[in-house]
């Protein structure tokens, strides 16, 4: 309950990169002794959400350009590969179900449900996957845009951004329908380099949500 709880606050940026976080604290707050916050915290250090200093209050962790750089690369290469072999096994059977995630889409644009919306993206790419025969690779993209989410968060609170990224998915189920290797790598590396005006956006306005 306890890291369920710090997880969404943090990803959703309820708590924001820097702030202090006291075991006490949250203790008293769920009304639990020290240890499952302890364990929780550890769990989120783990993941690379906390910062836990030796006599020192633990804070949430700062975004580092090195590790998004990373992230970027991983998600790149995995993506892309994805949408490849997706095209191999596309049949027109499997259209039901894009078509039912990209209206959830865009009733979350319409309603400016921003959790709702993030949760349809990810089941686009968890479709994607599906597609390719290999729904395995999506727990590996997770695990490389764990971090990223956060700033994914700052950057597509307004409905335009939100309404772009509903697009690209568009594109890339056309060219998925057209068995278009080329132009699905294409969409693909242009749905993903979004992230790199997001990243400069963010860095610009908060530079002091960075360590580096």
């Amino acid at each position: 309950m306890v890291f369920d709880h710090l997880y969404n606050e943090i990803v959703t940026l309820g708590l924001l990169p820097g702030a202090k976080m006291s075991e006490a604290e949250i203790a008293t707050q769920f009304g639990i002794s020290r240890q499952p916050v302890r364990d929780a915290f550890s769990k989120l250090d783990t993941m690379g959400f906390l910062l836990i200093r030796p006599q020192k209050a633990t804070v949430v962790k700062k975004f580092s350009i090195r590790e998004v750089e990373t992230t970027r690369f991983v998600r790149m290469a995995l993506e892309v590969e994805v949408a490849r072999q997706a095209c191999e096994n596309w049949e027109p059977s499997m259209l039901a179900e894009f078509e039912t995630c990209l209206e959830a889409q865009t009733k979350a644009i319409s309603f400016g449900d921003m959790t709702a919306f993030q949760s349809q993206d990810d089941e686009f790419h968890k479709l994607l996957c599906k597609t390719a025969g290999v729904p395995f690779a999506f727990a590996e993209i997770e695990k490389a845009r764990v971090q990223v989410n956060r700033l994914c968060v700052l950057g597509i609170t307004r409905d335009h951004k939100m309404n772009d990224i509903c697009e690209d998915h568009r594109r890339i189920l056309a060219a998925l329908m057209a068995n278009d290797k080329t132009a699905i790598e294409m969409e693909v590396r242009s749905h993903l380099g979004r992230m790199d005006k997001t990243i400069a956006t963010v860095r610009t306005l908060h530079p002091d949500y960075f360590s580096e």
